[in-house]
């Protein structure tokens, strides 16, 4: 099979397509023919060596839509043939930029047939990222005001669109040209974060999701309520913040995303209702795949990059 992978680490010219053995699925796994596959910031963050995996030769790539190929032992909820996507275990079950890959049948719900496959390859990572900070970790209310940073971002935009759908008011920072994106996705405030601090412009939050960390992760305390909740997608970087948290009366989170069919499963129903949709800016082929990394690693991108692959 054809795949995109590293013998080292570096700059997208490090990527090559090359020629792999195709999977073979093992117990309560299935090998899917690829169809569409969404490149998020970790897959540039791993291409240079400075995240989770540290083996090499490397085949990046987490999100997944495709159609099953083959099922192995013991799996009962997919046929060949069906359309699925999902996401490979985070980090170590990476290996999606290719024709085929296999993995965990619970990693995977059954494709929405209202959308393509480059629409369901941008959403995996990315949407489960913000299902699990706002539903599992901030468990968000009806009424409750959200902000969420970088809301034009990967996680971001889809993240505004959760949020709205469990109810919440929501307050985004992103620069001025995507306030009237981020309102077409129904946030109900924006501030731009190149103009203004949003400790002035916001206050008295329920919901902090931080993509960004840094100096914004310290200065979304101060606007938090008592009672509320920082979630956090990167590691702090202030010893003091514990210590501040407690003495504020909020709570801190660190999340890092992980393989989950429930997740899938409520992410596929959003689709299928139309209240969550993937903005996707650029779709390239497979073998441009060093080429797509160079413009998602720019920081500009709105929403997702995809990656086709196969027929």
């Amino acid at each position: 099979m054809h795949a995109i992978s590293q013998d080292e680490y570096g700059t997208p010219d490090v990527l090559k397509e090359t020629e792999l053995p195709r999977p073979k699925p093992g117990p309560s796994e299935i090998l899917v023919s690829v169809r569409a596959s969404g490149l998020n910031p970790t897959d540039w963050k791993h291409r240079t060596g400075g995240m989770f995996l540290d083996r090499l030769p490397l085949v990046l790539g987490w999100d997944v839509s495709g159609v099953v190929e083959e099922v192995g032992y013991g799996v009962t909820l997919f046929k060949p043939g069906d359309e699925v996507f999902g996401m490979l275990p985070y980090p170590y079950g990476v290996g999606a930029h290719a024709e085929y890959v296999k993995g965990p049948a619970r990693a995977f719900a059954h494709k929405p047939e209202s959308i393509d496959h480059v629409q369901a390859g941008a959403l995996p990572l990315a949407a489960l990222t913000a299902y699990q900070a706002l539903v599992d970790t901030a468990r968000v209310r009806p009424g409750q005001r959200v902000l969420v940073h970088a809301a034009a971002g990967g996680v971001g935009h889809l993240a505004v669109q959760i949020a709205k759908s469990l109810g919440a008011y929501v307050i985004g920072t992103a620069s001025e040209p995507k306030h009237e994106f981020l309102r077409s996705l129904g946030a109900d405030e924006v501030i731009d974060y190149r103009s203004v601090d949003f400790r002035d412009a916001v206050g008295d939050v329920d919901v902090v999701l931080d993509t960004i960390s840094g100096e914004t992760r310290v200065r979304s305390l101060e606007v938090l309520r008592p009672g509320g909740v920082l979630v956090s997608l990167l590691p702090g970087t202030d010893p003091e913040e514990p210590a501040k948290a407690q003495a504020r009366g909020v709570r801190v989170e660190t999340l890092l995303v992980e393989a989950d069919q429930a997740g899938m499963r409520a992410v596929a129903e959003l689709a299928a209702s139309g209240a969550l949709r993937a903005h996707v800016e650029g779709v390239y082929p497979l073998a441009e795949a060093a080429k797509a990394h160079a413009v998602g690693e720019t920081g500009r991108v709105t929403g997702k990059l995809v990656l086709t692959v196969g027929s």
